[in-house]
């Protein structure tokens, strides 16, 4: 997709807002090709972007391939338990990354073990913000003991 290929020819564009438009699946998987090739963009800002699970597998995959990209804004989209868990899978590879925002989401008890699975590999993230989903206690409990698995890292 167009913003995918521009980012894997970008080598000066440092900060992306593209909050409030109609980014959607097709547009996240686009630029989680871009963010593999990607060595420049540090901020990316998707909030509110009718984004739901398979756009965030597919930044998921762009995360897994990136040294760049620092923050991720993710909030008010659509993204369930399935994108959580591909979010979880990029961090687990990730090294950059330190902020992800996924307020008002959908994210469920499973999500949030996604992403303390991810988690409990990932030494770059230090800001998750997960206020306004779904988890409950399973969710929190699965999180916490992949966090512990993090702290003995």
């Amino acid at each position: 997709v167009g913003l995918g290929e521009g980012l894997k020819a970008n080598t000066t564009l440092t900060t992306v807002h593209l909050e409030n438009n109609q980014i959607g699946n097709a547009g996240a998987g686009g630029l989680g090709l871009g963010l593999k090739a990607n060595s420049a963009l540090t901020t990316l800002h998707l909030g509110n972007n009718e984004i739901s699970d398979a756009g965030a597998v597919g930044l998921g995959k762009g995360l897994a391939g990136n040294t760049a990209l620092t923050k991720l804004y993710l909030s008010s989209n659509q993204i369930g338990d399935a994108g959580a868990v591909g979010l979880g899978k990029g961090l687990a590879a990730n090294t950059a990354l330190t902020t992800l925002n996924l307020f008002g989401n959908h994210i469920g008890d499973a999500g949030a073990v996604g992403l303390g699975e991810g988690l409990a590999t990932n030494t770059a993230l230090t800001k998750l913000h997960l206020a306004n989903n779904h988890i409950g206690d399973a969710g929190a409990v699965g999180f916490g003991k992949a966090l512990e698995v993090n702290a003995r890292r």
